[in-house]
């Protein structure tokens, strides 16, 4: 049975804008993100419905829209917001839990783009190495690698220096 683009839209559309915040750290970007991918898709629906997995095919489609996106000309590199100030305390009264994903957020951010996408492919999307390696078009050695580099910058992040 083939399904339409508007099924497909219909059934994917929040998974995919769930999985672009994780990648981007931003609704906002996310959110046009997910809409630049869904035009790249409706335009190309045919050859996406050919394909084995059409979810994997517009995943991958969104992850290289992810990993390319600082590298258009200058005026698609424009913030809107500012960084956040790391001189600037987050409040720990009963917000702990806020301000350990926000330095999560902070520490994915500084990861490069494709370990960043292997993380939360892996470990938000749980594909395994194989999905991943398809999804950013490389082999799956490359991408246990990815993963590797980004949890031990993590890691070296996170643990505490005395």
């Amino acid at each position: 049975m083939t399904v339409t683009y508007e099924e497909f839209a219909d059934s994917r559309l929040s998974a995919l804008l769930r999985y672009a915040v994780m990648l981007t750290g931003d609704p906002a970007t996310a959110q046009d993100l997910v809409q630049e991918t869904m035009v790249r898709v409706q335009l190309n629906w045919r050859r996406v419905a050919r394909s084995d997995s059409p979810d994997g095919y517009v995943r991958r489609i969104l992850t290289n829209q992810f990993i390319d996106l600082r590298r258009g000309s200058w005026w698609r590199r424009v913030l809107l917001r500012a960084d956040p100030d790391p001189a600037v305390p987050v409040a720990s009264d009963h917000a702990d839990e806020s301000a350990e994903r926000d330095r999560m957020w902070s520490l994915l951010a500084k990861l490069p783009r494709r370990q960043r996408a292997a993380l939360v492919l892996r470990y938000y999307e749980d594909l395994p190495d194989q999905a991943i390696a398809d999804i950013l078009g490389c082999q799956v050695g490359t991408v246990r690698s990815a993963i590797s580099r980004g949890l031990g910058t993590l890691r070296a992040e996170l643990v505490v220096t005395p």
